[in-house]
């Protein structure tokens, strides 16, 4: 036989209640902080930025960041080998724990779908080769994370991560979405 929730209520009020609070096991996981190197992707043909976040508990530090250029005039199969090499490069020097990537985002126009997709699976590609895991963001998710509200522009991200940071200056987009992009990993991950 359930007893309203009126009459529930009514009985807790008065101090007789018998049952004890249920714990959800999820969120207690959730609170275990992060603690490894992240891989940061933003993936793009022609400015990949890439990053690498290291964290220790609820201290994170960056320890590299770059935008690879590849300029108009080369090919784009040679871009797709070059992205493979750096983010390989990249995983290989510092060895990180996990890879966080853009999830794939609408893209009203399909040969631009086509190439951000190229551009992801060449970076991704690296880190299946070395079974380093792979997390995906959507770009709404990150700028929630890390600014606090899901259409902050460039700018503030940017900006946020700085003071966050403590760097010395404001990074590039490129990197500045890649450092994102690790960062939301770290505080949004939880084992298991």
């Amino acid at each position: 036989m359930s007893k309203s929730t009126r009459k529930l209520w009514a009985q807790h009020l008065a101090g007789q209640s018998t049952s004890k609070p249920k714990v959800d096991s999820q969120i207690l996981l959730r609170k275990t902080p992060y603690k490894g190197k992240i891989l940061g992707v933003d993936p793009s043909l022609r400015g990949t930025g890439l990053a690498i976040l290291e964290c220790d508990g609820n201290s994170y530090k960056l320890l590299h960041s770059e935008t690879l250029t590849l300029k108009p005039k080369i090919d784009s199969i040679a871009c797709l080998g070059m992205i493979h090499q750096s983010v390989a490069q990249l995983l290989d020097l510092w060895k990180p724990r996990h890879l966080s990537c853009e999830a794939t985002i609408y893209v009203q126009n399909f040969k631009t779908a086509q190439i951000m997709g190229a551009a992801r699976g060449a970076a991704l590609s690296a880190s299946a080769i070395r079974e380093v895991p792979v997390f995906e963001y959507a770009p709404l998710r990150v700028k929630q994370a890390v600014v606090g509200f899901g259409r902050a522009s460039k700018e503030q991200m940017s900006q946020t991560l700085a003071q966050m940071l403590h760097l010395p200056k404001a990074l590039p987009y490129d990197q500045a979405d890649a450092l994102g992009l690790a960062l939301c990993h770290a505080l949004t991950w939880h084992p298991g």
